[in-house]
């Protein structure tokens, strides 16, 4: 029998994100710091108008673009936040989640061999989507030095001849690094200088801790080179819900709608109800989720202060990415130690592309109590390996 499977496909490394809690889901008394998952509810309003939907018998198909109620709502939220108007009929899609966003914004934009550039250390998607879409991934190792910002120079530094794409993932996950309005228009003059475009992916623009965030597309000549890719998930808290939206140029938005349309069809109808009720509502449920969150941050970079362990203050998303790398030993042989010894899981750096080695990501999408026990364990075995030194 002749191989069944894609050559492409299976030298893909599966994602070293879900390693540890396959581990930790059998391992009694763990505390996992690894999901990129919020740890409350769906606001009750937004499940209550999902409910709505399905006892009104609102189970059909929507079109291949998603309701065009729920689109218009992702105008008016788009021009409050980042003042910036998008046609809700031409330049606006519904995916399933920011991830389909993603996927199908390289494959519309790429041909074989385009080379697209990723900052990293990022979200485990861009560099396979790249590749399953024909392209060339093309990495750019972001440094901690500069608080994992993108600069000009690296940009400049990476870009050949072939390079057609740059992929924006700030706030960012792991790092939860940002970039801010002087950052971004320092870039914007590379990107037009090199006729470059750019997938911006802001799935955590809500929750970003040092002034409001500011998107790409803000500055001069960007929004005609822009998808911007979105969604529900973590700002609202409905990641089960599996909805994300992309914005951009018409002529690129119609060709993701091509694909969606064969692959997809239309995202979650009941999801999309829900979304309608969260752009128009949910802007309190947003304020009070961003405040906890952000106490959680000041509280973990205190504790990492006490325990004198190095870490940059990141100012976006739910993450912090303390740097392990006094301690002689892999991103991974830590990760493992300390999940088998104080059974405590965390993501290694790795997980997020090579330039992570030497730091872990750690999730502060929970609770305060859990957080304090998990810092506790931590705090044990970083004293335990530093009398083993």
């Amino acid at each position: 029998m002749r191989n069944p499977l894609s050559e492409t496909i299976v030298n893909i490394k599966p994602s070293g994100i879900r390693k540890f809690f396959d581990i930790v889901s059998e391992m009694k008394d763990a505390i996992s710091l690894g999901v990129g998952e919020p740890d409350f509810d769906t606001p009750w309003h937004i499940r209550d108008e999902g409910i709505y939907s399905l006892e009104k018998g609102k189970t059909f198909y929507t079109s291949n673009s998603g309701l065009l109620e729920l689109r218009q709502e992702i105008s008016n939220y788009l021009m409050r936040r980042i003042h910036t108007s998008y046609d809700p009929k031409k330049q606006c899609i519904i995916t399933v989640g920011g991830s389909e966003g993603i996927d199908i914004a390289l494959r519309a934009m790429l041909d074989p061999g385009d080379e697209v550039l990723i900052p990293q250390p990022s979200y485990v998607s861009y560099e396979p989507c790249t590749i399953l879409a024909g392209g060339k991934p093309v990495i750019i190792n972001l440094k901690a030095e500069n608080e994992f910002r993108l600069t000009p120079e690296e940009i400049l530094d990476a870009c050949t001849e072939k390079t057609k794409v740059l992929v924006l993932p700030f706030p960012n996950n792991p790092t939860g690094a940002i970039m801010e309005r002087e950052d971004l228009e320092k870039i914007a003059k590379v990107i037009e200088e090199k006729d470059l475009f750019v997938i911006s992916d802001e799935i955590y623009s809500e929750l970003s801790y040092k002034d409001q965030h500011v998107s790409i597309v803000e500055m001069p000549g960007m929004k005609e080179r822009t998808i911007l890719i979105n969604g529900f998930s973590k700002a609202y808290a409905m990641t089960g819900w599996r909805l994300g939206y992309a914005c951009g140029p018409e002529e690129i938005i119609s060709q993701m709608t091509k694909i969606h349309q064969f692959c997809i069809m239309c995202a979650p109808t009941t999801s999309q109800y829900a979304a309608i009720e969260a752009l128009k509502n949910g802007d309190d449920d947003v304020a009070k989720m961003r405040d906890a969150y952000n106490q959680r941050r000041r509280f973990l970079m205190n504790a990492f202060k006490e325990m004198g362990l190095e870490c940059f203050e990141p100012y976006g998303a739910f993450y912090v990415f303390p740097c392990i790398k006094e301690f002689g030993m892999t991103s991974d042989e830590f990760a493992t130690r300390l999940l088998k010894e104080e059974k405590v899981a965390v993501v290694p750096g790795t997980a997020f592309g090579d330039c992570g080695e030497g730091f872990l990501r750690i999730s502060y999408a929970y609770s305060i109590d859990n957080l304090k026990v998990a810092l506790s364990r931590i705090s044990n075995f970083i004293e335990r390996l530093r009398s083993e030194k």
